[in-house]
């Protein structure tokens, strides 16, 4: 038993000889086995056992057990107490989730508190097969096929190449005692549905089920290294970025010609809050009209012509009112400075305009451009509306709602910010003096 637990820790880089590791103690059977295999093949550890007040006296028992076990084992042990309850009230996540981010936030605080390398998890083999069939039953893709991972960063799982039965039969051995959460055995759950009910019945057809399971979880995290390199290989040709607007942006023309543009999008869009339903839905109609969106809290996919256009979601643009020249913030994102200048120019640059100061009047208003806003642009004599400019400039509907214009104090438009002036405040040759209004981007 510890060789194996031993090669698995060495073939997977585990732990360092070294460093100190933290090891999460329950008291039940897998984290008692973990907690004296590790001590037992040398390594420096500590113990952490959670109480989350959700068994009544069975919790307390718990805690006594762990105080008392790492006092004959002279391990150092850290204890903590959680109201779970109020935790999942006040968070509206169920008690299971409420119990897991309080766990796992502990132990990752603690483990830089005392400068422990690893923190150590008592996951094994079953608990790996139990989470392939959870996700394979809720619907899944590759990700959900791998199982449990070995490590997700500071987190291990030593035990994961020994059974359940491998653990009892270790313990009852070395004639070591362990507590029993009475939780686990009953069937009310998914997980334990799965493990008091699906699994007995799976091994009555095979009896090598979990281990071949376990097998398939295995291919299938190799699988997955394929998958991801191929997967990230084409987000770095697919994927545009514009730094300024904050946007990626994928031409669905090269999209399409992938193998899977749908595994391309789950694995571009999951992340970013997008469940499977959208992204079929997204799928499906790639070649669909222009202006369909998506949305998440965060973020927003537009179906804007040949591109998809992912932007964060922003609250609704505001309107500012500059009585005078000053500067002026009209959200966290964008400020306007407003002055008279000496020279007599004109201004290249697209944050920035010079007018003729003297066909222009305060107030002046910053604003969201409205359905049915017209002007004139620079150098030309017609009207023509907003909307059609900022089509004929191939804008994308997400840029188009977050347009802002400047009007004067008669709601004339004097410019179409960051895209071009009106031509009746232009500078001329009969100008006297030039106003400045720029555009500061935070």
């Amino acid at each position: 038993m510890l060789n194996k637990v031993a090669d698995f820790i060495a073939k997977h880089g585990l732990l360092s000889r070294e460093g100190l590791h933290l090891v999460a103690l329950s008291g039940g059977a897998d984290s008692v086995a973990l907690l004296l295999i590790l001590k037992d093949l040398g390594y420096r550890i500590e113990a952490a056992h959670c109480n989350f007040h959700l068994r009544g006296e069975e919790s307390n028992r718990d805690e006594e057990f762990v105080k008392k076990l790492c006092e004959e084992k002279a391990i150092p042990i850290h204890l903590i107490h959680f109201d779970t309850k109020e935790y999942a009230a006040l968070h509206q996540v169920s008690i299971e989730m409420a119990a897991r981010e309080l766990r796992y936030g502990y132990f990752r605080q603690l483990r830089q508190d005392i400068g422990a390398e690893k923190v150590c998890v008592a996951h094994h083999r079953d608990d790996a097969v139990e989470t392939l069939l959870m996700n394979l039953m809720r619907g899944s893709g590759v990700h959900g096929l791998t199982g449990i991972r070995v490590h997700h960063d500071e987190i291990v799982r030593p035990l994961l190449a020994l059974s359940r039965q491998e653990i009892e039969d270790y313990l009852h051995s070395i004639g070591q005692s362990y507590v029993t959460d009475s939780t686990n055995l009953v069937d009310d759950v998914l997980r334990n549905k799965i493990r008091l009910n699906v699994l007995p019945l799976l091994e009555q057809i095979n009896p090598n089920v979990a281990e071949n399971i376990g097998k398939t979880a295995r291919f299938m995290q190799e699988t997955e290294k394929v998958v991801e390199a191929a997967i990230r290989q084409q987000q770095e040709t697919l994927i545009e970025c514009d730094a300024k607007k904050k946007t990626e942006a994928v031409a669905i023309e090269a999209l399409i010609k992938l193998p899977s543009p749908e595994l391309f999008l789950y694995e571009w869009l999951a992340k970013k809050g997008f469940n499977t339903t959208q992204i079929e839905q997204l799928t499906e109609h790639l070649e669909g009209v222009s202006g369909r969106a998506f949305e998440t809290p965060d973020y927003t996919l537009l179906i804007d012509r040949k591109h998809l256009i992912l932007a964060p979601r922003k609250a609704p643009m505001k309107s500012l009112r500059i009585p005078e020249e000053g500067r002026y913030r009209l959200d966290e994102e964008y400020c306007f400075d407003v002055k008279t200048i000496e020279n007599i120019s004109i201004s290249k640059t697209e944050d920035c305009i010079t007018i003729d100061k003297a066909k222009v009047k305060f107030p002046l208003t910053v604003r969201p451009v409205e359905n049915g806003d017209a002007f004139i642009p620079f150098g030309m004599t017609g009207r023509k509306l907003v909307s059609d400019y900022l089509t004929d400039r191939k804008c994308s509907l997400y840029e188009k709602q977050r347009q802002l214009v400047v009007t004067d104090h008669e709601g004339q438009i004097i410019w179409l910010v960051g895209k071009r002036t009106d031509n009746r405040v232009s500078v001329t040759e009969q100008t006297t003096e030039v106003l400045q209004i720029a555009l500061i981007r935070s």
